[in-house]
C-alpha cells in the first residue's frame, strides 16, 4: 500500500474520530437544557439562560463552524463577500458624505489627520467567521425572548394536560410574537428613507431634517425617544435637524381611538365616556413616546355638591414595552450584523461595548413605562411642591397600569410655546424670571431632596400666567444618593481636561470597574487622543486666566461638549457605563436643553449672564421660599386652633385647595 494513501486514510480516520466526539460534545451540552425542561420544578430566567449558554458553548467548539472560518476568509479574499478592504472603503464614503455636508468647512489638515488616526486604528484583522457570527445572533434573540420563553416553558409544566387557560395563555404570547413581526416590519419600512437621505443636497439640511423625522415617525415611540435624547443638545446636530427632532418633545403621532378604548377597558371595564364628560378618545391635545394625553371633565363632591372639573387624562399605548424590546433588539442585530458588513478587527471591541452601553440605555427608558411607579413619584413631588412657591405639581387624582389622571392647568403652556406667543417687549423679563425659578428648582431638587426629574425637556416643563414653573410627567426621576461624588468629579475633570481624574470617574461608573481598572492606561490614552483632536488642552493654575481671555465663552462652551464627546468616547476603549449615571448624564442634558430653549434665537452669552445672575441671588430666592413655607404653616395652624363649624372649615380647606390649583 502506498504511504501517502495510507497516511491520508489515517488523517481522515482521525479527522471523522474528532468529528464523532465534538458531536458527542455537543449533545452533552444540550443535555442541562433538556433535563431543566424535562423537570417538573419551574425554571427561572437565570437557570435557562446558564443551559441555554452551555449549549452555545458546545457548538463554539465543533470543528464544523472552524471550517466556516475557513470558508469565510476565501470568500473575503476572493470579494464574494463584505471584507477589510470594503469596511475601510464604507467608511470613506461615510466620511467624506459627512465632511460634504458639513454645515461649517472641515480644514484639511483635521482630514488628513482623522485618515492618520484610522490607518493605526485598523492594523490586524481578528474577524469570526460566518458560522460564529450567525450563532452569535441567535444567541441574541433568543436572549431577547427569554422571559417569554420562560413563561411559555413554566405554563407548559403548570399540569399533565392542558386546559382551557393554559392554551389561552399560550396563544397570547404567541399573539405578542406575532405584533413582534408588525414591529419588526414597521421598522424595516421605514429604512426606506435612508436612499432619499443620501440623495439630497449635502448643504440641504432642510430636507435632510425632513426626511429623518418621517423616518422617526415610522420607526415608532422607541425611536421617537431616542430622538428627544438627541435633541436634548442641539450642539451636535445641524440646526435645521435639530428643530425638526425637537417637534417630538410635544408632537408624536397620537394612539388610535381603538387603542384608547382598549386602555379603559382593560383598566376600569368600561369605556371613557362612562367616566368623563367630552372625552374624545380620537382627539389627543398631546401625544409623546409613551402615550396620549386628553381632557375632559369629571364629577367631583365639593361642599356636599356634585360640581364638573376639568381634569387630564394620560392613556398608556398598548404593548409599548414591546415596542421598547423590539427597537433594542434591532439595534443590537444592526450593530452585530455591521461585523458582517463591514469586517474589522478593530471595530469588535468598540461595537460588544456599544451594544451592552445600549441594553444598559434601553433598560432605563423600560421604567418610564410603570405607571404605577410614575404616580409614585408624581405624588412625593407634588406633596413637597405644596411648600413652595417657585415651581408647582398637577395634583394627582388617579391611576391605573396604564392610566393616570390628575389636575388640569388652565393657564398654562409648554415653555416653548409660552415663549413663543410672548411679545419682544416681555421676552427679556419673562427669561431671566423662568431662568431664575428653573435653576433654584433643578438645584433645590438635586441638593435637597437628593433626587431629579429625569426628563426635564421643553415640553415638560410648563409656564403659568404669573411665570410659575410647573413639572409635568415624572415617568423618570433619577436618584442621587452615592452618584454625585462621582458625577461631580467627572465633570470637573472634562472641564479641567484632567484625564487622570477623568480616567478614574470613567472606571467608577463603568458596569466592570475591577476589570476596567487593569486597563487604565488603555482608557485614559484613549481620553487623551480625544482632548488633543479636540484642541482642549488641560487648566491649570498658571493657565487659567490665559485660557478664559482667550477662549472665553465659546472655549467654555468647546469644553462643554468635549464633556458628551468623551463620554461617547468610552465605546472605543471598551468601557460601558451603568444605566444611572447614563440617565443621570441625559436628565442634566434634558434640563440644558430646556435653559436653551429660553434662548434660543439669543447668545450664548445672555444665557450665561441670566445663569450667573441667578447663583447670585439662590440665597435670597432660598429664604423667600422658605419664608413662604414658613407663613403657609402657620397659616394652616392657625386655622387648625380656630373654633369654627365644620362645615366652614372644609369650605376653608377646599378655598385653599383651589387657590393653589390655581
Amino acid at each position: 500500500m502506498d504511504p501517502q494513501t495510507d497516511g491520508a486514510g489515517q488523517g481522515l480516520l482521525r479527522e471523522l474520530g474528532e468529528l464523532t466526539v465534538s458531536t458527542y460534545r455537543v449533545s452533552q451540552g444540550f443535555a442541562p437544557l433538556l433535563r431543566l425542561l424535562a423537570s417538573e420544578a419551574d425554571v427561572t430566567r437565570e437557570e435557562l439562560g446558564t443551559a441555554v449558554d452551555r449549549a452555545f458553548d458546545a457548538l463554539y467548539r465543533h470543528p464544523l463552524l472552524r471550517q466556516t472560518e475557513r470558508l469565510t476568509a476565501y470568500l473575503r479574499s476572493r470579494r464574494l463577500i463584505p471584507n477589510e478592504q470594503s469596511t475601510e472603503e464604507l467608511i470613506r464614503f461615510v466620511v467624506e458624505q459627512l465632511v460634504a455636508r458639513s454645515p461649517v468647512p472641515v480644514p484639511d489638515a483635521l482630514v488628513q489627520e482623522f485618515w492618520q488616526f484610522f490607518d493605526e486604528l485598523f492594523a490586524s484583522p481578528e474577524l469570526k467567521g460566518l458560522g460564529e457570527l450567525t450563532l452569535d445572533m441567535v444567541r441574541l434573540v433568543i436572549r431577547t425572548y427569554e422571559p417569554l420563553l420562560v413563561e411559555v416553558i413554566n405554563i407548559l409544566k403548570a399540569g399533565r394536560r392542558f386546559n382551557q387557560w393554559q392554551i389561552n395563555e399560550i396563544l397570547r404570547r404567541a399573539a405578542l410574537v406575532r405584533q413582534d413581526v408588525l414591529i419588526v416590519r414597521r421598522q424595516i419600512r421605514a429604512l426606506r428613507h435612508i436612499k432619499p437621505f443620501f440623495q439630497a443636497d449635502p448643504k440641504d439640511f432642510k430636507t435632510q431634517a425632513q426626511i429623518v423625522a418621517q423616518m422617526v415617525r415610522e420607526f415608532g415611540p422607541f425611536f421617537v425617544k431616542m430622538a428627544q435624547v438627541a435633541s436634548a443638545n442641539a450642539d451636535f446636530l445641524p440646526e435645521e435637524i435639530a428643530r425638526e427632532l425637537a417637534v417630538f418633545h410635544e408632537d408624536v403621532p397620537p394612539m388610535s381611538e381603538e387603542e384608547v378604548n382598549q386602555a379603559f377597558l382593560e383598566c376600569y371595564g368600561k369605556l371613557p365616556h362612562k367616566m368623563y364628560l367630552d372625552f374624545d378618545p380620537a382627539r389627543p391635545v398631546r401625544s409623546g413616546s409613551i402615550g396620549s394625553v386628553y381632557f375632559a371633565k369629571k364629577p367631583f363632591i365639593e361642599n356636599g355638591r356634585e360640581v364638573l372639573r376639568p381634569v387630564v387624562i394620560k392613556v398608556g399605548r398598548q404593548n409599548i414595552d414591546r415596542e421598547f424590546a423590539i427597537g433594542k433588539l434591532v439595534l443590537g442585530l444592526a450593530i452585530m450584523s455591521s461585523q458582517y458588513w463591514a469586517p474589522h478587527s478593530k471595530l469588535t471591541p468598540f461595537l460588544r461595548a456599544m451594544q451592552e452601553q445600549v441594553d444598559e440605555f434601553v433598560a432605563g427608558f423600560v421604567e418610564e413605562l410603570d405607571f404605577d411607579q410614575e404616580a409614585e413619584s408624581h405624588l412625593r413631588f407634588y406633596q413637597r411642591s405644596l411648600h413652595s412657591r417657585m415651581w408647582r405639581v398637577p395634583e394627582l387624582y388617579g391611576h391605573t397600569r396604564r392610566i393616570i389622571e390628575m389636575e388640569y392647568l388652565v393657564d398654562a403652556a409648554s415653555l416653548t410655546r409660552a415663549l413663543r406667543r410672548l411679545p419682544a417687549s416681555e421676552r427679556r423679563r419673562f427669561q431671566r424670571q423662568v431662568s431664575e425659578r428653573l435653576l433654584y428648582t433643578l438645584l433645590y431638587h438635586v441638593f435637597v431632596y437628593r433626587e431629579m426629574h429625569g426628563d426635564l425637556h421643553p415640553g415638560n416643563v410648563m409656564i403659568g400666567s404669573d411665570g410659575t414653573l410647573h413639572l409635568i410627567d415624572w415617568g423618570n426621576v433619577v436618584p442621587l444618593d452615592g452618584k454625585w461624588r462621582v458625577v461631580w468629579d467627572y465633570l470637573v475633570a472634562a472641564v479641567i481636561a484632567d484625564t487622570d481624574m477623568l480616567t478614574d470617574a470613567l472606571i467608577r461608573v463603568s458596569t466592570q470597574p475591577q476589570a476596567n481598572a487593569a486597563r487604565r492606561a488603555e482608557i485614559k490614552s484613549a481620553l487623551d487622543e480625544t482632548l488633543r483632536k479636540k484642541g482642549v488642552q488641560p487648566l491649570t493654575r498658571r493657565n487659567f486666566m490665559h485660557e478664559l481671555r482667550h477662549g472665553g465663552l465659546a472655549g467654555l462652551h468647546r469644553r462643554g461638549q468635549t464633556v458628551l464627546h468623551l463620554m461617547s468616547n468610552t465605546q472605543q476603549a471598551g468601557v460601558v457605563l451603568k444605566r444611572d449615571y447614563l440617565h443621570l448624564s441625559r436628565a442634566l442634558f434634558a434640563a440644558a436643553g430646556s435653559f436653551g430653549s429660553l434662548y434660543e434665537n439669543d447668545s450664548k452669552r445672555r444665557l450665561a449672564l441670566d445663569l450667573a445672575r441667578g447663583l447670585a441671588r439662590l440665597p435670597l430666592t432660598f429664604t423667600q421660599d422658605r419664608l413662604y413655607e414658613h407663613i403657609d404653616r402657620l397659616r394652616k395652624e392657625f386655622v387648625e386652633l380656630l373654633p369654627l363649624p365644620r362645615a366652614l372649615r372644609a369650605r376653608m380647606v377646599d378655598r385653599e385647595q383651589a387657590l393653589h390649583r390655581s
